[in-house]
């Protein structure tokens, strides 16, 4: 079957910041609906949407109760019919988040599996504790303990997440037959693939207690288990064979052999991964811990699994991550530049480029001021982790405002007025101020704005077969600069990237074919947070 993905840009949207019709503050279908022809004009072929079924919404729609349903904060199923059906006559395809590590703890198949009603007794993980003692000492993704007890049932059941976030238990068959009945369901209605939600987590391979560690103590028993190696293949094989789809699974602490082992043909799983060793370019181990940006681990991330790997997603933001511009480029001077110097990474990488919305519009971290402001169930629960630490306000502070979700999850900046033309009404989240400056109408008219450096690149790219299929060789890489080629047969671009303040000689150059500074001519050297790429 043909590989249609690897030759698009694919654009991610949060569906609660994008675009609010209705006036309740939260983004819904319609207004999906209303910017297809701004997607259009960005020149991707596919929008990933996070997830818009049925939730109460602890963990932002991560939680769901009703895989078969669209929730009415966001519209109807005939809404959802309506935008695959839209975006197609534009040559767009719909890709939905596949979240079936859990559900809702209000998932009519949760509530029945307390009540032990047949055929849910066993659809979660359910354990007595160990006298008054929990079952084990795991540690969850969000803080604290993976266990809750349930009056009800009087067990305790597993939650690697939020504790209104169950984990399903993939050693019942059942189960699987219930995933595989919602992908048929909504691969019948049109969508083109799934973006799999921590998906090499599925599979735990026993309970016992993990070895002690400073994050996700007994994640040794669940990640990348050779049962959930046998379920993916069970579901290429039996449903997403007999659909023209793709999917890309999010993959925690993954390797490069894992990664291999996901997304080999011959294995029969997925499609591709995300990868996650780029993002530590600024934190050690985790994001919460950050220490100063270096170019060159952003670099040396990027050309390792270019190397290993022999095609990658390429991102450098999603709904769980800081604003790259943030994080690896600039302010004051050279923030524009190295916005676009950023766009010229991600387009050029060998893989499949993956945009975030509001990242072509170099959208920035949020400028809350307090906890108060902030949604994101994981930062508040890290918040009380970190407290009962011993970290003062002050420093806890910091961390929120640099590694918190909601910094990519602030509306959508579409203009400079109030609501930023997300909403006529009170958002669920915080704006930016900075709307007023970096917003798609003002950047629409200005030919260098950061809008329309996107919409050059990705033209540039759909046109070159070079940037969509040739190989990767690295040829510079230290502390200020990346540079790499790209071939097909004759056809041979280099690719310089400078994400320093300071200027940098080349040892070659050739003709510039597309610079974020505008210049025609190279003189051997690379301004800071200059980017080029050069016929070879």
């Amino acid at each position: 079957m043909e590989k249609w993905w690897r030759d698009e840009v694919i654009y991610q949207i949060y569906p609660m910041s994008f675009c609010d019709t209705n006036g309740d503050g939260v983004g819904d279908i319609p207004g999906i609906i209303s910017k297809l022809d701004y997607l259009k004009s960005l020149g991707v072929g596919v929008l990933w949407l996070s997830p818009v079924y049925r939730s109460p919404n602890e963990d932002n729609g991560y939680d769901i109760s009703d895989y078969l349903d669209i929730d009415p904060r966001y519209g109807t199923l005939a809404d959802m019919d309506r935008l695959i059906a839209e975006a197609k006559a534009r040559g767009i395809r719909i890709i939905m988040d596949l979240v079936v590590n859990h559900t809702s703890s209000e998932h009519e198949w949760f509530q029945k599996s307390r009540e032990r009603i047949e055929p849910y007794t066993d659809y979660y993980i359910w354990r007595k504790g160990k006298g008054k003692r929990k079952p084990n000492n795991w540690s969850g993704f969000f803080g604290g303990s993976v266990w809750e007890y349930d009056d009800l049932r009087q067990e305790y059941y597993l939650h690697l997440f939020a504790k209104g976030q169950p984990d399903l238990n993939y050693y019942n068959p059942v189960v699987i037959a219930e995933v595989k009945k919602l992908m048929r369901f909504w691969l019948d209605r049109g969508v083109s693939g799934f973006r799999c939600d921590v998906i090499n987590i599925l599979y735990k391979d026993s309970l016992k207690n993990g070895r002690p560690l400073p994050a996700l103590c007994g994640a040794e028993h669940y990640l990348s288990t050779d049962g959930t190696h046998r379920i993916l293949q069970e579901l290429r094989r039996d449903v997403l064979s007999q659909y023209d789809c793709f999917t890309v699974g999010e993959c925690v602490l993954i390797t490069p052999k894992v990664a291999k082992d996901l997304t080999h043909e011959n294995r029969g799983e997925l499609d591709m991964v995300f990868s996650f060793e780029h993002m530590d370019a600024d934190n050690i181990l985790i994001k919460w811990f950050h220490r100063r940006f270096r170019p060159k681990r952003l670099y040396k991330a990027f050309a390792k699994w270019q190397k290993e790997l022999e095609w990658n997603t390429i991102y450098l933001e999603n709904h769980d991550q800081p604003r790259s511009v943030s994080r690896f480029g600039a302010s004051g001077e050279y923030y524009d530049r190295s916005c676009k110097a950023l766009a010229v990474l991600l387009m050029t990488l060998r893989g499949t480029p993956f945009v975030f919305q509001g990242e072509e519009l170099g959208m920035t971290n949020f400028d809350f001021t307090s906890m108060d402001q902030i949604m994101d169930v994981e930062s508040h629960n890290v918040d009380k982790v970190l407290k009962k630490m011993g970290f003062s306000a002050k420093v806890r502070w910091r961390k929120m405002r640099y590694a918190s979700r909601d910094n990519a999850r602030t509306p959508m900046q579409w203009n400079g007025r109030d609501g930023a033309g997300f909403t006529s009404g009170t958002p669920w989240l915080g704006i930016n101020s900075n709307h007023v400056t970096i917003n798609a109408e003002d950047e629409d008219k200005n030919p260098d704005s950061v809008l329309n450096f996107y919409r050059r690149l990705t033209a540039f790219r759909n046109e070159s077969e070079a940037l969509k299929s040739g190989s990767f060789r690295c040829t510079i890489m230290n502390n200020r600069v990346f540079a790499f080629e790209r071939r097909v047969k004759d056809d041979a671009l280099g690719i310089a990237v400078n994400l320093s303040p300071k200027t940098v000689n080349l040892p070659s150059v050739g003709k510039v074919l597309l610079s974020n500074t505008g210049r025609e001519v190279m003189d051997c050297q690379l301004q800071p947070y200059e980017a080029v790429i050069m016929q070879r």
